[in-house]
């Protein structure tokens, strides 16, 4: 489904606004500082509750309003409205959806699939192994149902070993029940990561050649589970009990999985130059953009901030040539409407928006 209504109000340095964005591509222009990001981050946060730009929703309240207002609608029949109100004297964010209040923000995950490409994109070449495992179980938790639950169940089993870990005297009969629960959970989660993973390689491939091919050279994408492959779990767990001790935490386990990306051998991030980097972690979100539809049917909605920036004009064409392919929504903004010329089909549906200091206009 594709958003087809956002109406917002006090959003950073937005001016309130009520906009009907195509089911194309949306192309939002305008200088620096006057709201383009804005207008993504509040579509960001429709979608999961959050703000890539601050991790507390309350900074993104315009200085002098109360109270941040977001609502959204997706097309269908019928049409299905989201809307989110933080008050900056609350701590936390009223939600809806269809007109019932949420309790989980999966509910939002799940209506409404969220892809952005911005500078903190470049964490899956250079970031911690959090930030990969964040992009690889996005992409389980909306082709596998039962995820969520395995995943909240080696949470809780984490937390309450690793309570155990930090006691002076470790109580190790208490310390063996959380250990087969952790061990249960934990393998079937990897399970799950593994069959994922094996189903969006072959896909990451096909989209990396056509943005980069790489000719001379062997660009890897490897999944590490988080222990010892050539042991169990459960036996991982088991001889660990000391050393987990004095460290205070589990080390080893789901919980440290991670995604090695390399040029024959050697850290992607190292050999690449920025724009091929660009390149690779574009294609990393749009082949998961791309399995998500192959297997549910459904399609991500595209945020793209500043899609020219480390691109020339060639990478440009051939990245917006995947994205009509994928007929899906796309948000991409930009300082030069003129570095975006040429690179659509005549088919292709495209609204522009303007921006100047906080007011968006539609243009003609």
């Amino acid at each position: 489904m594709s958003l087809d209504r956002l109406t917002f109000q006090g959003l950073r340095n937005l001016q309130p606004l009520d906009i009907r964005p195509c089911d194309g591509v949306n192309l939002i222009i305008g200088d620096n500082g006057s709201g383009k990001t804005s207008l993504l981050e509040g579509i960001h946060i429709l979608g999961l509750g959050r703000s890539f730009r601050t991790q507390q929703l309350k900074h993104a309240i315009k200085h002098d309003e109360d109270a941040l207002v977001l609502h959204g609608r997706l097309e269908g029949d019928p049409p299905l409205p989201v809307g989110i109100r933080r008050e900056r004297s609350v701590s936390e964010s009223t939600i809806r959806l269809a007109g019932a209040p949420v309790t989980r923000i999966a509910q939002l995950a799940e209506t409404l699939p969220l892809q952005l490409i911005n500078p903190d994109t470049f964490r899956l070449l250079e970031g911690s192994p959090a930030f990969r495992r964040e992009f690889f179980d996005w992409g389980v938790f909306h082709v596998k149902h039962e995820f969520f639950d395995i995943w909240r169940r080696v949470r809780r089993a984490l937390k309450h070993r690793n309570a155990l870990l930090r006691h002076a005297k470790m109580d190790r009969q208490a310390l063996a029940v959380w250990d087969r629960e952790l061990a249960h959970y934990g393998v079937q989660l990897d399970i799950l990561r593994h069959d994922y993973m094996k189903s969006f390689l072959p896909i990451f491939e096909e989209t990396l050649d056509e943005l980069l091919p790489l000719d001379g050279v062997e660009l890897t994408l490897r999944y590490f589970r988080g222990w010892d492959h050539k042991r169990s779990y459960s036996e991982v767990l088991h001889n660990s009990h000391e050393s987990d001790r004095q460290m205070g935490f589990t080390q080893q386990g789901p919980q440290r999985a991670d995604l090695r990306i390399h040029i024959d051998r050697r850290p992607a991030k190292e050999v690449l130059s920025r724009g091929q980097q660009k390149l690779v972690v574009s294609a990393l979100k749009l082949a998961q953009g791309r399995l998500l539809e192959a297997v549910t049917g459904r399609r991500c909605i595209y945020l793209i901030d500043d899609l020219p920036a480390e691109l020339d004009r060639h990478h440009r064409h051939v990245f917006c040539k995947w994205l009509e392919k994928m007929q899906c929504q796309v948000f991409i903004t930009s300082v030069e409407y003129e570095s975006l010329l040429g690179l659509w089909q005549k088919a292709t549906s495209i609204t522009m928006f303007h921006v100047k200091h906080g007011q968006l206009t539609v243009q003609a």
